[in-house]
């Protein structure tokens, strides 16, 4: 399922005029930067007395390129909430209730995400706490051990999902040299062995949390020059880095991949996966499969009425599409009632599938997709919050939140003949990756 959920939403739609040309995104984003190379970025929006102020960092599992440290990406969503010497973490969370806000974060694969909602009369206080954290976090190596403990507990209580561990066998099996091989937690030995990588935590730290790998934007009741102003006040001497990690290439994949789980209980999953290309605002392929698959096994397609309504030998079945800064993976994936059943439904994907590649879609319904997506964005953009998770999306995967109206000009061009070529291109069986996951030792 694509990160961005889509909502549906006709009248906000029509209440925003500036929907209706070439660009889906209705508000005007206004773009600047610091000698240093962080960018800043303003949306005016209609919310008196209410902004919302993210930090995007383009730093995630992606990054972790060093044998047994990975993890840190998504630990340091936890250790930024630690403190500094000007602020312990009580006194920023007093801080954060002055402003009426609850600051949260969260990590992925490309980026780390930090943010809150609040009085926008404080916005100069919103950019002295951000500014502190970033610039000088600071935490001694037993509140360092403690967190690390936490992480571990947090692995734990994952694992014991078996979506979380389908997932994390796909990703081993599917990405033998990319970084995208982990998730964003990490291996399980890195994350027992986290303890003891005080040191290392520094380095990490001092490498990624810099400006040039970040992104400042504030949405809702602000002004472009003032952001720009107390970003030059509070980040302006935010000392630029030199780091930079050397993501490894994923060789292409020359025969098919197989895999299974075994997890105790009645759960039994089939997933069928391709390599495919990464994000990109100018290249049709990634834009075409996902109008593609979403078609292909949405809740009116034939095989979810076969699998689903009619047979009920599945409980779900759902395209599963991924928009990363690399090339990763977009497949599907079915939750199968009887474990003797997953061949049967894995056989019923692959016809599917194949039957993309000879089929082509209907235009009336390929239209009345994009036309639910264009008219989805402008609904769900009904808060400075929506409308800063958005952009967010698109900042982690370009550093340009315009990609996002790009992304959909690409979309209105695709046409049933781009559908059939991407099915050719890149659903091959030497390029299929299937997972299977039951209580039994052996997949079917």
């Amino acid at each position: 399922m694509r990160l961005l959920t889509l909502l549906f939403s006709v009248g906000v739609w029509l209440l925003s005029p500036a929907v209706a040309g070439d660009k889906v995104f209705p508000y005007e984003i206004q773009k600047g930067s610091l000698d240093n190379g962080l960018q800043v970025i303003t949306v005016p929006f209609d919310s008196p007395g209410i902004v919302s102020f993210f930090v995007v960092v383009r730093v995630g599992s992606r990054e972790e390129v060093e044998k047994g440290v990975t993890g840190f990406a998504h630990f340091f969503e936890h250790m930024m909430f630690r403190g500094t010497e000007r602020f312990s973490n009580d006194e920023y969370n007093k801080k954060l209730q002055e402003i009426a806000a609850a600051g949260n974060a969260n990590t992925w694969l490309d980026r780390t995400l930090y943010y809150f909602t609040g009085n926008a009369s404080m916005l100069e206080t919103m950019f002295d706490i951000e500014s502190d954290r970033f610039r000088f976090l600071k935490y001694e190596e037993h509140d360092f051990k403690t967190e690390a403990g936490a992480v571990l507990g947090e692995y734990t209580k994952n694992f014991a999902n078996p979506f979380r561990q389908f997932n994390e066998r796909l990703v081993e099996t599917v990405f033998t040299k990319h970084t995208y091989g982990h998730t964003t937690m990490g291996y399980l030995d890195d994350i027992k062995d986290m303890p003891n990588q005080y040191e290392y935590s520094l380095t990490f730290f001092d490498r990624f949390y810099r400006p040039e790998y970040c992104t400042v934007m504030v949405v809702g009741d602000a002004q472009h020059p003032k952001v720009m102003e107390l970003s030059k006040k509070y980040f302006g001497e935010w000392e630029r880095g030199s780091y930079q990690p050397n993501i490894p290439v994923e060789p292409p994949q020359k025969a098919e991949k197989k895999a299974h789980v075994t997890f105790p209980g009645r759960t039994n999953m089939v997933g069928v996966y391709y390599r495919t290309p990464a994000f990109s605002d100018t290249e049709k392929d990634l834009v075409a499969l996902d109008l593609l698959f979403s078609m292909g096994f949405s809740e009116k397609s034939e095989i979810y009425k076969k699998l689903v309504r009619n047979e009920q030998k599945v409980r779900f079945i759902f395209a599963d599409v991924t928009n990363t800064r690399d090339p990763y993976i977009t497949g599907v994936v079915s939750s199968v009632y009887k474990v003797e059943d997953t061949a049967y439904v894995r056989d019923e994907i692959d016809k599917a599938i194949e039957s993309f590649k000879t089929t082509p879609v209907e235009t009336k319904e390929l239209d009345a997709l994009k036309s639910r997506r264009r008219y989805g964005m402008a609904g769900s953009l009904d808060t400075p919050f929506a409308v800063g998770n958005t952009l967010a999306y698109y900042i982690w995967l370009t550093g340009d939140p315009e990609s996002l109206n790009r992304e959909y000009q690409i979309m209105d061009s695709i046409t049933p003949e781009d559908m059939i070529n991407v099915a050719k291109k890149y659903l091959t069986t030497n390029n299929r990756t299937v997972v299977t996951l039951s209580a039994e030792e052996e997949g079917r």
